[in-house]
């Protein structure tokens, strides 16, 4: 009964290990473009990112400075939320 509890517990340490060193990175940059009805926003260095659903758009227009915090998903990038640098 031990060892089942201590491998039960060791898994579920291993499975929440991924999530809790999943961190949201950070990008900052100027706008080229941003599309709020095809929820994309595209750097003047080239970095693409495709906006999350709960996106919430502080009035971004190209030519502003940005910070981006974005985690990936399979091959796309996705901003959880962009602010306006001043």
């Amino acid at each position: 009964m031990r060892k089942l509890i201590v491998t039960a517990a060791a898994a579920a340490f291993l499975a929440s290990g991924g999530a809790a060193f999943a961190a949201v990175k950070h990008t900052t940059g100027t706008v080229k473009s941003f599309d709020g009805t095809a929820m994309s926003l595209v750097l003047d260095d080239g970095s693409t990112f495709k906006l999350s659903k709960a996106f919430k758009d502080p009035g971004i227009q190209a030519g502003e400075k940005v910070r981006v915090s974005w985690d990936m998903n399979g091959k796309n990038k996705i901003a959880e939320a962009v602010k306006i640098m001043k």
